[in-house]
């Protein structure tokens, strides 16, 4: 089964912005949607943004007009910019394949925003 693994979080103010990366360990180009999930601390996870392979984007509401997914088959990676960071933002993201997700979430990478 294709692992993800995430990067590209951090530590960043109110505000600003982070590229998060997921580098699949195979190939993505047979996965019709890709996504990208979070979970903050004491929350459930939640998907934030997904992407298809014809091109289609959804969002959820509470992110909508300041992330952007996309991905890149031919690099196996999939992105998640993130504008306009909010405290509220603070989670651990994930990615993942949203039709048949791998059983194992992996690591995830670390987003914190605060002043």
């Amino acid at each position: 089964q294709v692992q993800f693994v995430e990067s590209g979080g951090g530590l960043v103010q109110p505000g600003g912005s982070l590229r998060l990366s997921c580098a699949a360990s195979g190939s993505i180009f047979s996965i019709l949607v890709m996504g990208w999930y979070r979970q903050g601390p004491g929350k459930q996870r939640e998907r934030v943004a997904t992407a298809s392979r014809t091109g289609l984007r959804n969002y959820a509401d509470s992110v909508k007009g300041r992330f952007t997914i996309s991905r890149d088959n031919a690099k196996n990676t999939v992105y998640l910019q993130m504008n306009s960071l909010k405290p509220e933002d603070t989670a651990v993201y994930y990615c993942n394949a949203v039709d048949y997700p791998n059983p194992y979430w992996g690591q995830g990478t670390q987003v914190t925003v605060s002043s």
